[in-house]
């Protein structure tokens, strides 16, 4: 049982879990704002951003269709609402790279050209 309690407690483990939770409800959230979309692009057009009833030879391809700009709007959702600004946030804080430690024989070296260039 203690086992099975460190593993649960694990960071990773419960960063998981918060993050499906999350993404839960979050998929509702950008579900409801794919609607919202193609209920607007629906009322633009004047048409039904539901393909599902186009076939051809009997072939039935419309949900194919209905799907793919379904997940096209979900995916520029996404990027646009999550991932530039988690970009955005990062650069903002992240912090500015150190300058890379000088190697002893490179300092070393470099010590010895400017003695000479002030020698002469």
């Amino acid at each position: 049982m203690k086992g099975f309690k460190n593993f649960i407690l694990q960071g990773n483990v419960l960063e998981l879990a918060v993050a499906v939770v999350i993404a839960g409800a979050f998929g509702k959230v950008v579900e409801a704002f794919v609607k919202f979309l193609l209920d607007v692009i629906s009322k633009i057009t004047g048409g039904d951003p539901n393909f599902d009833s186009l076939a051809a030879g009997g072939v039935v391809y419309g949900p194919v269709i209905t799907a793919f700009v379904s997940f096209l709007i979900l995916a520029a959702a996404v990027y646009f609402l999550v991932v530039k600004p988690y970009e955005a946030a990062k650069a903002r804080f992240a912090k500015p790279a150190e300058e890379a430690a000088v190697a002893p024989e490179v300092a070393l070296l470099t010590e010895i050209r400017d003695s000479l260039k002030a020698r002469g």
